[in-house]
């Protein structure tokens, strides 16, 4: 509901952006000290670097390139799940909390790769994932057995297979599933059953469903918040909650229907007895959501949020077919070079999101990752880096996917599913390309038995000849994360002012914004269009002159004495400039 409410927003338009004046304070949300002006680097195990010649990627092989991720400049690195699963949704669905997948390695191997990102000074969080497991994991094979068990709650059934539950949403339950009379809900494939968090408002008719204080429940999360504690005592610093406002269900009733869905508050009170724990047993401990609605996971639940579902993100950066509706497109990125997308959208929901949260913890809009289309998605390097330009100047924690830093492409859409990777995830999901070596470099192994197949390009970009090139990409990337790091408006907690466009009335583009701590004040200035663009924009900070810190050349037209400024920007061009 709320997804919609934000796409209703962005709709709407910017009718209600009004000038801010840029005042120098801020709030430091209360994180753990590491993480207080983190940049993330997003590792896909499966594609990252095979070490055994298999065409799967592994830790060891992650292992072997931690020099390079540190060469980066980021803090800390987030893996997708490398547990035991059956792989029908690239590890997602998972068998076994405990356990490494033997295709990645062992628990020694987990805990080596800790210790070696720990010696670089970088810190890990793994994916938490909770609000389902495998259809094959010990408690559901146990859960769907005739006979009551420990673990005959630990999911959601119903009574019968032969009475459909009375929701809207009957779609989500599977039936004829295994020995038990009942249908299982799932969370998303159908080989994924939904753990059971009880149902905040259950149907006194309906004695599947449990309250969230059932025995049962509370069971099921106790054995949840061991899988935490193992992964932290092993050395993982945190995590990132997978769907991590789709736990508690709930009943409404809307005049003769009932139907149901997901609980925030209830699902909450969770969340935040997982902070209580990690602030009690491991303070250092950091807490990332996909929640994708920062005022419920940062109210005293998470540190972060990933904000990109909803339309004012796909409205920056994606291309992908399934923003197609009834062929008909939703609208056009605004970081292309056609220059037909507009930000106000994107800024409506999130300034309203901002500043619900201010000191609370932070916003995140990841830099791509294995949901979305690559970012290098028919784009230029020039036009990437103007992404990058904004993704490490914006507020909150900076999330990068491996392979963007080279600009790797999104592939083709003709290439068929692995492991429930359906398009377009599948074509951004493709093996790190290292070198021109064999596979990219990424595996020494046949082709034919790559996990998936390589860019086909001859001139597919790679690391080692980006390295060779101080103007490439990769470098480029590496300077916009150093520039965060060291210029202190450019803190993930520094404040936000945007500055153009706010009307209506004004052109799209340039994208002009101010960030500021204390007296230190940088405006960045984005025009990704192949078109010159001109702006007049409030600045009521007084300066003597400006310094350009990264990007390209730009015209003061005027600047006024009431405050105002006037800018030209060069077609397909940024600049992110402090204030002397």
């Amino acid at each position: 509901m709320k997804k919609m409410i934000l796409s209703m927003m962005a709709v709407m338009g910017a009718l209600s952006l009004q000038a801010q004046t840029i005042t120098g304070k801020y709030e430091v949300p209360k994180v753990p000290d590491w993480a207080r002006n983190a940049v993330f680097y997003q590792i896909y195990p499966q594609t990252f670097c095979d070490s055994d010649g298999d065409g799967i990627g592994d830790l060891k092989g992650i292992i072997s390139k931690l020099d390079y991720v540190k060469s980066l400049g980021v803090d800390a690195i987030w893996f997708n799940p490398f547990f035991d699963s059956p792989f029908n949704d690239a590890g997602y669905d998972i068998r076994d909390y405990y356990k490494i997948a033997p295709r990645y390695g062992t628990n020694e191997d987990a805990k080596l790769l800790f210790d070696e990102a720990h010696k670089r000074g970088m810190h890990v969080i793994f994916d938490y994932v909770i609000s389902y497991t495998a259809i094959d994991h010990p408690w559901f094979v146990a859960s769907q057995k005739q006979e009551k068990n420990k673990y005959s709650n630990y999911y959601i059934w119903t009574e019968t297979n032969w009475v459909d539950p009375p929701f809207e949403f009957a779609g989500q339950f599977v039936k004829g599933y295994g020995q038990r009379n009942g249908q299982f809900m799932r969370n998303f494939y159908w080989c994924q059953p939904a753990l059971n968090f009880g149902f905040a408002n259950p149907d006194p008719n309906q004695k599947w469903q449990l309250p969230t204080n059932h025995p049962d429940v509370l069971a099921m999360r106790e054995d949840l918040k061991k899988v935490l504690r193992f992964w932290m005592d092993m050395g993982c610093d945190g995590f990132r909650a997978d769907m991590a406002g789709a736990l508690v269900k709930t009943r409404r009733v809307r005049g003769n229907e009932q139907f149901f869905n997901t609980n925030e508050n209830e699902t909450k009170l969770f969340w935040r007895e997982i902070r209580q724990l990690l602030e009690k047993e491991y303070p250092q401990g950091f807490m990332v959501a996909e929640w994708s609605y920062p005022a419920d996971a940062l109210d005293n639940c998470f540190h972060v949020d990933f904000f990109h579902w909803f339309k004012g993100y796909n409205d920056l950066f994606q291309k992908e077919s399934w923003r197609i509706l009834n062929g008909v497109s939703e609208g056009h990125s605004y970081f292309d070079a056609e220059g037909k997308g507009d930000v106000r959208a994107f800024l409506e929901s999130y300034m309203d999101q901002y500043q619900k949260t201010l000191g609370k913890g932070y916003i995140s809009l990841p830099m791509g990752n294995h949901d979305n289309a690559r970012l290098g998605n028919k784009r230029t390097d020039k036009e990437l880096e103007i992404i990058y330009a904004f993704g490490f100047t914006m507020p909150g924690v900076p999330f990068l996917y491996y392979g963007n830093e080279i600009g790797m492409r999104q592939l083709p859409t003709s290439w068929p599913q692995v492991e429930g990777a359906y398009q377009p995830r599948n074509g951004a999901r493709t093996p790190m390309q290292w070198s021109q070596d064999k596979n990219l470099g990424f595996s020494t192994c046949n082709a034919e038995q790559l996990y998936l197949p390589v860019d086909p390009d001859p001139n597919a970009p790679n690391v080692a000849a980006q390295e060779r090139n101080p103007n490439s990409l990769l470098n480029k990337t590496r300077q916009l994360i150093a520039l965060h790091h060291s210029e202190p408006a450019l803190a993930d907690y520094a404040e936000f002012v945007p500055l153009y466009p706010l009307t209506k009335e004004q052109s799209a583009y340039p994208f002009v914004y101010a960030r500021a701590a204390g007296k230190d004040v940088v405006l960045v200035m984005l025009n990704p269009r192949a078109q010159a663009s001109d702006a007049t924009f409030p600045v009521n900070i007084k300066f003597k002159k400006t310094k350009v810190l990264a990007g390209d050349r730009f015209t003061i037209l005027s600047n006024k004495k009431n405050g105002s400024m006037t800018i030209h920007m060069p077609p397909t061009s940024y600049a992110i400039v402090k204030l002397l």
